[in-house]
C-alpha cells in the first residue's frame, strides 16, 4: 500500500498481511481482471499497478501484456512483490505515489486498488496517475466505501453480530482517524472526470458471505488487535469471542462495496 507508513494501520510488515493479501485477492481479483479485460488488455500494452501490496494483479498483468509489454509495480513497502521463490515477470520499485514522480510515463494502463484512501496527498497521486498514461490510455480505480453498507454482518439478528458489527465500527474509527476517507468510493468517477478523462464508468461489487470473507475479516481482526485494546474500543474478551464466532462460519461477513472507477485519456479534442 501507499501513503505514511507510521499511520498506515494495517502494516505490510506484519504476519497477518500475507493472509490479507490472499483474502483479498480471491475476493477481489476476478472483479479487478474483468476490468481490465474490457478495457481491452493486449500483448505490448504497458501497465503500472500502484500500490500493489502482493504480486496477484501485477503477474496477472504481465502474462497478458507477454515478454513484447511491460509491468512496473510500486509499493513502499515491496517485500511481498519480492518474496517468491521465482524472478517476477514484472519490474519492482519502491515508490510513494503521493511523493513520488511516476516510474515512467506512456502507460497503456494505470491501476490503483484500496491504494488512495490511504494516502495524505491523493489529489497529487491521482494527477501522476493520469500525467503517466498516454493518449487513449485508461486509468482504473478501485476503492472501497464503507459508509455504503457500513455493517460487517448486515444481517444482524443476534449477539454474534452485534458484536462484530462493534468491532467493525472500531476498526473504521482507528482509519478515520489516520486520515482515511470512509466514503471514498463513491467519489471515483466525479473525481476522474475532473482530471479530464473521457468515457469514465463505475460500477461497485460487495460479497457478502463465504470463506475468503471469514479469511479476511480474521486476519485483519488479528492485525488491528493490539490497536482496538490501545484505543479502548474493545477487551481482549470480546475479540476473542468475535474471533470464535468467526471460526464457527455461522456469521454472514460482508465486505465493504469496492467501488471501481474507470477512464480514458483523450486523444484530442473531441475524441
Amino acid at each position: 500500500m501507499s501513503g505514511d507508513e507510521e499511520k498506515y494501520l494495517l502494516d505490510n510488515q506484519q504476519p497477518e498481511a500475507g493472509r490479507r493479501f490472499e483474502a483479498l485477492s480471491a475476493l477481489f481479483d476476478p472483479s479487478t481482471f474483468r476490468h481490465v479485460e474490457a478495457l481491452g488488455i493486449r500483448p505490448g500494452w504497458r501497465c503500472w499497478e500502484v500500490g500493489a501490496g502482493g504480486p496477484s494483479v501485477p503477474g496477472w498483468l504481465a502474462r497478458q501484456v507477454g515478454p513484447e509489454g511491460h509491468v512496473v509495480a510500486t509499493d513502499i513497502d515491496v517485500s511481498w512483490l519480492t518474496s517468491g521463490a521465482e524472478r517476477p515477470a514484472y519490474e519492482v520499485r519502491q515508490h510513494d505515489v503521493g511523493k513520488d514522480e511516476p516510474p515512467g510515463e506512456g502507460f497503456d494502463l494505470v491501476h490503483a486498488r484500496l491504494v488512495l484512501v490511504h494516502v495524505t496527498a491523493r489529489e497529487r497521486a491521482l494527477e501522476a496517475m493520469v500525467r503517466s498514461l498516454r493518449p487513449g490510455g485508461h486509468l482504473l480505480l478501485e476503492e472501497a466505501d464503507p459508509q455504503l453498507q457500513p455493517k460487517v454482518c448486515p444481517d444482524e439478528h443476534g449477539p454474534e453480530q452485534r458484536l462484530a458489527n462493534k468491532l467493525k465500527d472500531g476498526f473504521r474509527a482507528l482509519m478515520a482517524q489516520r486520515g482515511v476517507d470512509l466514503a471514498y468510493g463513491r467519489t471515483l468517477p466525479r473525481l476522474l472526470r475532473e482530471a479530464g478523462l473521457a468515457d469514465v464508468e463505475a460500477d461497485s461489487y460487495s460479497p457478502l458471505t463465504g470463506p475468503e470473507c471469514v479469511r479476511l475479516e480474521r486476519a485483519t481482526v488479528e492485525q488491528i488487535r493490539g490497536s482496538l485494546l490501545n484505543a479502548g474500543l474493545a477487551t481482549e474478551e470480546e475479540i476473542d469471542e468475535h474471533l470464535r464466532n468467526v471460526d464457527s462460519q455461522q456469521l454472514d461477513l460482508a465486505t465493504s462495496p469496492m467501488v471501481s472507477a474507470w477512464g480514458r485519456l483523450a486523444v484530442g479534442p473531441g475524441a
